[in-house]
């Protein structure tokens, strides 16, 4: 079985680490099977929402894979996010949601923090172990942290090194609920199909704007435009949106 599993059911796509024989440590094909998936849900307009998960119960992700040595053909240091430790950076236009478990440090903690929504078993740690181990470079997942965490609390990980469990990244923010092992799977796919009842292309038109506007100050993003909020204007599940409103009956989309 390849080591990143890729599946399609309904409106709802399936990314799967599994390399649970190394807590799901991320190797340089694994960035281009990642790199492929999300590729091919940008790219197909029938996903309307996205789950991220990993194979067995220790760990969700440790970053990268080091047992073959440090060097790959890009550069470790410059992590792409989604696309793990080396592939380039891809923006994942539909909703994301991370099922996290266990370990989830260094850059499995960066791409659990591309996910839109993050639901954690009780037994997830997050972590930054590079400055504890005397490593650092370019990452993205310290520019993360200071962004999705109180300042002090992302510097503190990064310092120190020091993991947070669940109960305390739900308290600061950075995860959206907790629950035991046994029903993670379970409470991913409730999110995913509440994030599908909504209209799919208002979902992506709207991560598009905030997300492009996040680091600028309100006035700024108050005062741009949008195409994709624009273009949404003028499809078919908005006009379902308004007959479905003045019927009273639940909007029946289709991504068109």
């Amino acid at each position: 079985m390849a080591d990143v599993e890729y599946s399609v059911t309904g409106n709802i796509a399936h990314v799967r680490l599994n390399r649970p024989q190394g807590l799901n440590a991320i190797t340089p094909e694994m960035d281009d099977l990642l790199f492929e998936a999300w590729t091919a849900i940008n790219e197909d307009p029938n996903i309307w929402c996205a789950i991220l998960s990993a194979e067995g119960e220790k760990g969700f992700c440790i970053g990268a894979d080091v047992s073959r040595g440090a060097e790959r053909k890009s550069r470790m240091a410059l992590a792409g996010g989604l696309t793990g430790i080396g592939g380039p950076m891809v923006t994942l236009k539909k909703p994301l949601v991370a099922a996290v478990q266990g370990f989830c440090v260094g850059g499995g903690f960066e791409l659990a923090m591309c996910a839109d929504i993050i639901v954690a078993a009780d037994t997830a740690q997050f972590g930054l172990p590079e400055t504890k181990v005397g490593i650092i470079g370019e990452c993205g997942v310290v520019h993360r942290a200071v962004r999705q965490l109180p300042y002090r609390i992302g510097m503190a990980m990064i310092l120190t090194g020091d993991r947070i469990k669940a109960d305390v990244a739900e308290r600061y923010g950075l995860v959206n609920e907790v629950v035991a092992f046994a029903d993670l799977a379970d409470t991913a796919q409730k999110w995913a199909e509440k994030v599908t009842a909504a209209s799919p292309l208002a979902n992506q038109a709207a991560k598009e704007a905030a997300n492009a506007r996040l680091g600028h100050p309100l006035e700024v993003a108050l005062m741009s435009r949008f195409e994709s909020i624009e273009q949404y204007a003028s499809t078919a599940d908005k006009r379902e949106g308004e007959v479905a409103s003045a019927e009273r009956r639940k909007p029946v989309w289709t991504g068109r």
